[in-house]
């Protein structure tokens, strides 16, 4: 008697007694695959763009907020050199950035 395997990628999951019995007596091997119900919600085919989705729309909302934080920097730092600086004159034209405290 000659020793052969069980042919295909189904080969480890056959025990070898009864793959043997079935060579030997030409029987059969039923093999129970279990399986997913086709009519249930694939929740990761909805799950994963929803998340990258709702990480677009954070995302957003960061740069927004990074902008709106960057903005009112920028314009406290012009209000204090504008300040500082008081009125600036080119070529006979004087340019007053603030109002005076005597207006």
């Amino acid at each position: 008697m000659t020793h052969h395997d069980p042919p295909g990628i189904i080969a480890p999951h056959i025990p070898a007694d009864t793959y043997r019995r079935a060579q030997a007596t030409g029987q059969p091997v039923v093999i129970v695959v279990p399986t997913t119900d086709p009519n249930a919600l694939p929740w990761r085919r909805i799950l994963i763009p929803l998340a990258i989705a709702g990480a677009a729309v954070l995302g957003g909302w960061g740069l927004v907020a990074a902008l709106c934080f960057l903005l009112d920097a920028a314009a406290h730092t012009a209000t204090v050199i504008a300040a500082a600086a008081g009125p600036i004159g080119i070529g006979g034209i004087t340019l007053r950035l603030t109002r005076g405290k005597h207006t």
